[in-house]
């Protein structure tokens, strides 16, 4: 089938229902209307209240509640409408969610996917505007994915729902209706902690994942470089394995990420690169971020997310180099 983000993980979800009765959705709006962008749409009418679950404006509540769920034996799919209300149940998923099989030595389990969106590109406010996947991944105890297109979001989340630990499942407001693309029916799964190197190319590293990837995808094309384009899909656990071997094959590297610039993403990548293929590197890394300070308003945003034209001068002062 040919469908865009948002139907695609719309058929993951529905998959994930059929197949294991312990799933159930929960979250503001999600039931009747489907969500705020109808992600969750037609999954109540099929599968009933008790399963596709409306509840009140309280993220912490939430969160708190699915993670009980979980730890008695159901893998909740809690929705939060926008990543910046989930800093309204920080607490819930810092913990309790990433640390009770550690704190329990292995005795519990918290399977549960948390979806959000997140992002921005789309002229919204602040607080529905984020990309917080830094914050998650610090915490260790929570897996990270950020899927860029349709194909990846419903292999992604089939993979989150088979796990037993609790996945953070951000997901590109921007890319939601983008673009559409040619999709299995039936159920697959992608695997969680492997990078795609979406384009394989000489000159060049760009390591980048969610929004970006399209960004970097077409400044390439344009340019008509030969680049490696690494889109990391996981953020933890982020495939070293996949950065070393680009970063040792072209000895140039350039990473793109919405998320802020100051201690995001980025920045362990860069650690990583410079703790195990320092002498590979024939340039210093480079980064290209948003600024590293709140999410401005809407008529600004365009001057504090990365574009075409900050990726094509970073891309030109490296090859330089």
């Amino acid at each position: 089938m040919k469908t865009n983000m948002v139907g695609a993980i719309n058929n993951a979800l529905d998959l994930g229902l059929q197949e294991n009765p312990n799933v159930v959705l929960l979250g503001e709006d999600i039931g009747k209307d489907g969500g705020v962008f109808r992600v969750t749409d037609g999954l109540q009418a099929k599968y009933g209240e008790s399963r596709v679950m409306d509840t009140p404006l309280a993220e912490s509540v939430i969160l708190g509640a699915s993670i009980g769920m979980a730890m008695e034996g159901l893998h909740p799919v809690p929705e939060i409408q926008f990543a910046g209300f989930m800093l309204m149940g920080f607490g819930q998923l810092a913990n309790h969610a990433a640390r009770y099989r550690s704190r329990s030595r292995g005795a519990f389990e918290v399977p549960m996917v948390v979806r959000t969106p997140i992002s921005g590109g789309v002229r919204t406010l602040e607080h529905h505007s984020d990309s917080p996947e830094a914050l998650y991944s610090h915490l260790g105890g929570l897996i990270v994915v950020v899927p860029a297109t349709p194909y990846d979001a419903k292999g992604l989340m089939l993979k989150s729902l088979h796990m037993r630990d609790p996945v953070i499942f951000l997901e590109p407001t921007k890319l939601y209706r983008l673009f559409k693309q040619d999709i299995p029916d039936d159920a697959y799964e992608v695997e969680i902690g492997k990078a795609n190197l979406v384009k394989n190319g000489s000159d060049i590293s760009i390591i980048t994942y969610g929004t970006m990837l399209g960004v970097v995808n077409e400044v390439v094309e344009k340019k008509g470089i030969s680049a490696d384009v690494l889109d990391l899909r996981t953020i933890n656990p982020l495939d070293e394995r996949a950065i070393l071997e680009t970063t040792k094959k072209t000895g140039k590297v350039l990473i793109v990420h919405e998320a802020p610039l100051g201690f995001g993403p980025g920045a362990e990548i860069s650690a990583r690169i410079a703790e195990k293929a320092l002498y590979d590197l024939d340039a210093p890394v480079m980064r290209v971020a948003s600024a590293s300070f709140p999410y401005p308003f809407p008529g600004y945003e365009n001057f504090y997310i990365p574009n075409a034209l900050k990726i094509s001068n970073a891309i030109d002062k490296l090859l330089s180099m």
